[in-house]
């Protein structure tokens, strides 16, 4: 990866040379009780010139799995480059995030107002001033999310495709999967695309909720593309991939063809073969019990953990054509 050097970058308004560290404050507007909202952007700037690295969580304010994956690459110190520059944004929609809400309070979802206006709602306001007043000097970004909905995604990296580069980052991220999908109109993956920022997306789990397994794949993931670009610290290790990711060029959702309550019998990440049991739908009384069979045949990286589900609602999301 090329970069710019940079002795100093203006991150919310300040300037930051090489070698310093500091936390700055992310503030928008106040709380309807007048409480002021501190949203911390921990910037950490090595002597040696390098890429400057975004890693950003909480989009959406109930994918709390994204925001422990921010919290422990800095409580680990993997946020302290030997080159370079780490912007850390734990948080990005703190309004949500008290709440649990995906949301904003004005009801929008942030990554679908992208790049934002200065003088518009509550979410457009923060996404203005996150593409104005912090990426600018920005190289690099790691962006990390949750499937929603109670519905759990496995731990996948989402990019678009022909695009050489991030294949490559992909690759070094080493998560199970990468799924190739588009850039979604007003959203912040598209507004980076357009400014030519490389993003990884990493999606893995469900919103509520912290998973082990996630957290781990998303911390080593980021290790690894941090070791790639010259910037971690020499006191970590490096762990490879147990496999090459998963390439997926398509994929679909299975839905329920009843109502009832749902449990899936195939655990996430699995490969499947048409026809293959993989839930059941029942009633409440024990009259009823409906086998759901996989419609392709695939890998399971998304299954939906609500217990009870209706006609019509995604219950599976399976691969129909790998790279």
């Amino acid at each position: 990866m090329t970069f710019r050097q940079k002795n100093k970058i203006t991150v919310l308004g300040h300037d930051i040379k090489a070698g310093e560290n500091c936390e700055l404050s992310f503030g928008v507007a106040n709380l309807h009780t007048s409480s002021s909202v501190d949203v911390p952007v921990i910037i950490e700037r090595s002597k040696k010139p390098g890429p400057v690295v975004l890693f950003t969580a909480g989009i959406h304010g109930d994918e709390v799995n994204g925001v422990e994956i921010i919290r422990q690459i800095i409580a680990k110190g993997i946020n302290k480059p030997k080159a370079g520059t780490i912007i850390c944004i734990p948080i990005i929609n703190v309004f949500g995030f008290i709440n649990l809400n995906r949301e904003f309070p004005d009801g929008r979802d942030l990554n679908r107002v992208f790049p934002g206006t200065k003088n518009g709602s509550l979410a457009s306001r923060v996404a203005y001033k996150l593409v104005n007043e912090v990426i600018p000097d920005v190289d690099f970004i790691m962006d990390f999310h949750t499937g929603g909905a109670g519905r759990f995604n496995a731990p996948q990296i989402r990019i678009a495709k022909n695009n050489p580069k991030l294949d490559k980052l992909a690759d070094v991220f080493g998560s199970p999967f990468v799924l190739y999908s588009k850039n979604i109109k007003k959203s912040f993956r598209n507004t980076c695309h357009k400014l030519d920022i490389p993003i990884l997306l990493f999606e893995g789990g469900k919103s509520f909720h912290i998973d082990d397994q996630v957290t781990n794949t998303a911390v080593n993931g980021a290790k690894r593309v941090l070791n790639h670009l010259g910037m971690l610290s020499t006191r970590f290790k490096i762990s490879k991939p147990k496999k090459m990711p998963v390439y997926i060029l398509d994929s679909r959702w299975q839905r329920a063809s009843f109502s009832g309550m749902f449990k899936p019998s195939i655990a996430i990440n699995s490969k499947v073969t048409k026809g293959d049991v993989i839930g059941n739908i029942t009633d409440p009384y024990g009259k009823f019990n409906h086998f759901v069979k996989a419609s392709n045949s695939g890998y399971i990286i998304n299954v939906n953990e609500s217990p009870i589900v209706y006609q019509g609602d995604a219950l599976f999301h399976i691969t129909t054509k790998l790279k």
